[in-house]
């Protein structure tokens, strides 16, 4: 894919890096010259330049971008104003930063298709994964429930789903689960299905409750 990267604080350089590693085709811009020589030898093309400016995203060629991401946050002015520019430049999708509420619903009237919380976001899947060591991977799908991956604690293994009763102990549902030994996903998982310890369970549920999955007396 084509992808443009606006701003290139933390966040942004991060994630230049690893869309390199994924093997996208890079243009990036920001107006600090050290920020931008910093992954330069990582992008097709690397501009210091005002990312306010149309003429200069116009001459980055955005608008025929598969995604821009507007990395800016807390210069709200400028991520706004880049936000629109794109997006009348005809940007497929743009995915902006945000890091208050008020500036994600300017971003989202201005034509962000995405707004992401970077810091808030791994907040939430530190305060996860230290409230239960077992979660492998957290998604959230709202502001109060998530997808995530868990390894079975050891009181989950040998049970099957239906003597384990998550939906009634817990209020979490079983969407699939990822054997590793065998390699195989269940999509539709048999209630007698029996818990291994190299199985990875997928659930889904509130936040307040999948935080209780480690505990053996709930």
């Amino acid at each position: 894919m084509n992808i443009a990267v606006i701003g290139l604080g933390t966040f942004g350089r991060s994630l230049v890096l690893s869309l390199h590693k994924a093997g996208h085709n890079l243009n990036v811009v920001d107006l600090d010259q050290s920020a931008v020589s910093q992954v330069k030898d990582y992008c097709d093309q690397a501009v210091v330049g005002d990312v306010t400016q149309k003429e200069l995203l116009e001459e980055m060629g955005m608008g025929l971008m598969d995604a821009v991401v507007v990395a800016l946050g807390h210069d709200m002015g400028a991520s706004v104003m880049s936000t629109l520019l794109v997006k009348e430049m005809g940007a497929k999708t743009v995915v902006c930063k945000a890091v208050t509420p008020e500036h994600e619903r300017i971003l989202r009237r201005v034509g962000a298709d995405s707004v992401v919380f970077p810091e808030r976001e791994a907040a939430d899947r530190l305060a996860m994964s230290l409230s239960n060591p077992d979660l492998m991977d957290y998604l959230p799908i709202s502001d109060d429930f998530s997808v995530v991956e868990l390894a079975p604690p050891s009181w989950m293994l040998n049970k099957t789903l239906v003597e384990l009763d998550l939906r009634r102990r817990f209020n979490i549902n079983v969407v699939a689960v990822r054997e590793i030994i065998p390699k195989r996903i269940h999509l539709v998982v048999s209630p007698d299905y029996v818990v291994k310890d190299s199985d990875v369970l997928v659930v889904v549920g509130a936040r307040k409750d999948l935080e209780k999955l480690g505990d053996e007396s709930a």
